[in-house]
């Protein structure tokens, strides 16, 4: 166990899991709209057996899924942070930057807020060269995020492996890379083309610094 990476922004706490979140995190998981891209919702065992996850994640490494917190009213908004993913991917191994918030919170930028400090920790803390993230070529949303942490269109996709064929979902994939700052996207390969599409991205984006605090006295 390692002492986790815990990130202050402007706005948000990205901090470890407590046994609190779980109650507003499966509400998030089971609405509709947040899972529109996913193949379906959560229940309540799945919900609590991800957040445990993302826990367990974040104490052997010290970093993972964080959990969300906003500072103004210390409530619990949803997960955001760097992940290792397990399925076999075009481009693994890697790590993916991700995100999932509840929708009451959505459209105020803290997807890219916290997005921005998560990529400072990426490179600057852990030497990462390269965050990847990617979602359904249809969630519009997401993709904007991306963007705004200065990942662009590549017009590479895949079908994500961990999707049932024939499954009536929009499994078709976007990807994007950034690479560390003063690296060249000509240093990684092309994920192989397929029945699918993605992005790639330039690393020269300028992160504001990461505000470093004490833990949330929420």
């Amino acid at each position: 166990m390692v002492n986790p990476i815990e990130i202050s922004t402007q706005r948000l706490f990205l901090r470890q899991w407590r046994s609190t979140d779980l109650e507003p995190f499966a509400q998030l998981n089971a609405d509709p709209e947040v899972m529109s891209h996913f193949p379906d919702t959560l229940s309540r065992k799945q919900s609590d057996d991800l957040a445990q996850r993302c826990q367990q994640l974040i104490q052997q490494r010290g970093w993972g899924f964080w959990a969300v917190e906003l500072k103004s009213s210390c409530a619990f908004i949803g997960f955001l942070g760097l992940h290792i993913p397990r399925a076999d991917l075009p481009f693994s191994p890697c790590v993916e930057i991700g995100w999932r918030l509840a929708q009451s919170h959505w459209g105020n930028g803290y997807a890219t807020e916290g997005g921005r400090a998560a990529l400072q920790v990426a490179f600057d803390q852990l030497s990462l060269e390269e965050v990847v993230s990617f979602t359904s070529v249809e969630n519009r949303r997401s993709r904007r995020v991306m963007e705004r942490l200065g990942m662009g269109d590549s017009t590479e996709t895949f079908e994500h492996p961990a999707i049932p064929p024939g499954i009536i979902y929009d499994n078709i994939v976007s990807t994007a890379f950034l690479k560390r700052p003063g690296r060249s996207l000509s240093d990684r390969a092309v994920p192989p083309s397929g029945p699918s599409r993605s992005m790639t991205a330039s690393a020269d984006s300028r992160h504001p610094p990461i505000q470093r605090s004490p833990p949330s006295p929420c």
